[in-house]
């Protein structure tokens, strides 16, 4: 599933994590990846070990914990930390598979990553270039959001980022280890979700809503990883 969740953090938050970011040190961004990412790695990233990554990476955790269609999309059951980069003058990162296993920061806890995530932290017209280009069976589909969007997808997908030919491009990104691991499923979740959602809205709860809410946690008691 790719999917574009609007709004997870507001424009003045993303005025404030802006600001905050432009004091931040800095690091070539082929220091996080494997030999085969550091040869198709061109961009900066903020010092993950840094006090003020660690600082706005918990305030991107905490808005995403309380985005009530993040949590029913990705059905977190760990999420790793965001980190923090930053594109500019043709810097770019070629055609790539995230690796399969991370480790959170403080525990060493392995994490299997079901779904990246991009936080786009500019907004579009600010930068040249940039597009995140994810590959499917259907094809590939370009993605620059707007500041303050999160777009979720597969960690089994081919996917890269153009250069950056103009301005800079600012995002975060993470991974997040679901309780459901299967993307078919997790898909199928949500669209049962959103719908029981837009239902009550519409007509209230009634007898068949509720078997519906039944039918969601039933499905979810049976594919669910805890």
């Amino acid at each position: 599933m790719l999917l574009h969740i609007p709004q997870v953090l507001s424009a003045d938050e993303v005025a404030t994590l802006r600001a905050r970011l432009a004091t931040g040190p800095w690091v070539d961004g082929r220091a996080t990846v494997g030999a085969q990412g550091a040869q198709v790695k061109r961009n900066r990233q903020l010092d993950a070990a840094s006090p003020l990554a660690r600082e706005l990476s918990a305030q991107v955790s905490a808005a995403l914990w309380r985005h009530p269609r993040f949590v029913s999309a990705a059905l977190p059951r760990q999420v790793l930390p965001p980190f923090f980069n930053r594109y500019a003058g043709g810097e770019q990162y070629g055609e790539h598979v995230d690796g399969a296993i991370r480790f959170l920061p403080d525990s060493g806890q392995p994490l299997r990553t079901d779904i990246s995530a991009t936080l786009f932290l500019a907004e579009p017209e600010s930068y040249e270039g940039g597009d995140l280009v994810v590959r499917d069976t259907y094809g590939e589909h370009l993605v620059k959001l707007p500041a303050g969007d999160l777009v979720l997808y597969p960690s089994t997908s081919l996917h890269r980022v153009e250069p950056v030919t103009a301005g800079e491009r600012v995002c975060a990104f993470l991974w997040v280890q679901s309780m459901v691991r299967d993307d078919g499923q997790r898909t199928q979740l949500h669209e049962l979700d959103q719908a029981i959602q837009a239902l009550r809205a519409r007509v209230g709860d009634s007898a068949e809503l509720v078997s519906l809410t039944g039918v969601y946690h039933n499905l979810l008691r049976r594919w669910a990883e805890v």
